[in-house]
C-alpha cells in the first residue's frame, strides 16, 4: 500500500485533499463525496482544523462531562454519534490516530483534507496562484495534480515527475474517474 506515514497500519486506500486555503477542497468533496458512495466507494474524510473548533456547546451535558475529564466524549443519537476528545499539548493532530478510528469504521476509502505536508499519497489541487508554491514538482507524495490547464504555464507542467496524473480541476468525473482506479488499485495492491 501506498502509505509513508510511520506506525499507520491501515488497509483502507488513504488519499490526501492537499492545496492552499482557498483553492476549493471542500467545495470538491462536497461534489465527490455522493458520487464515489454511487460508485461503491463510501469515503471518510479527516479535515484538518488549524484553530480551536468546538462541535459541542457549552452549558450541554456532553460538554460539561468533557470539560471535567471524560476523554473521549461520546455523544449519540438514532440518526449520528460525535466522538469529542480533548488534546492538550499538541501542536498538531495526530493523524495516523485518526486514520485508526476512523478505518474500524470501514468506509472504503478515507480522503485526508489539510494535512499538506504529511506523506502520504496525495492529489493537489492548483489554482494558478503563482506566487504560490506547487508541491507537485518537490512532494514525493503527489500522485495527481489536478489545475485549470489555461492557467498552468508549460514550462511548470514540463518540470511535472514523469508518471504524475494531471487532471483538469473543472473536470468533476475526471477526478472521480482518476480516485477510484487510484483507490482500486491501492485495494488490489493489498491483497
Amino acid at each position: 500500500m501506498d502509505s509513508g506515514v510511520e506506525g499507520l497500519e491501515c488497509d483502507i486506500p488513504l488519499l490526501g485533499i492537499a492545496a492552499w486555503s482557498g483553492t476549493g477542497k471542500t467545495t470538491l468533496l462536497e461534489a465527490l463525496l455522493p458520487r464515489l458512495r454511487e460508485r461503491g466507494w463510501p469515503t471518510a474524510v479527516i479535515k484538518h482544523a488549524h484553530h480551536e473548533f468546538d462541535v459541542d456547546k457549552p452549558g450541554k451535558d456532553s460538554h460539561r462531562l468533557r470539560e471535567a475529564g471524560a476523554a473521549p466524549m461520546v455523544v449519540a443519537s438514532g440518526s449520528r454519534f460525535a466522538l469529542m476528545m480533548e488534546t492538550p499539548g499538541r501542536q498538531e493532530p495526530d493523524l495516523p490516530l485518526l486514520v485508526a478510528q476512523v478505518a474500524t469504521l470501514k468506509p472504503a476509502l478515507i480522503l485526508v483534507e489539510g494535512f499538506k505536508t504529511w506523506p502520504i499519497p496525495k492529489l493537489e489541487l492548483y489554482r494558478g496562484d503563482h506566487d504560490r508554491p506547487l508541491a507537485a514538482g518537490t512532494d514525493p507524495w503527489v500522485r495527481a495534480l489536478a489545475c485549470k490547464p489555461e492557467e498552468m504555464p508549460s514550462e511548470i507542467l514540463d518540470r511535472l515527475p514523469a508518471g504524475m496524473a494531471y487532471l483538469d480541476l473543472d473536470d468533476l468525473d475526471g477526478i472521480l474517474d482518476w480516485i477510484v482506479d487510484w483507490a482500486a488499485g491501492q485495494r488490489s495492491a493489498k491483497r
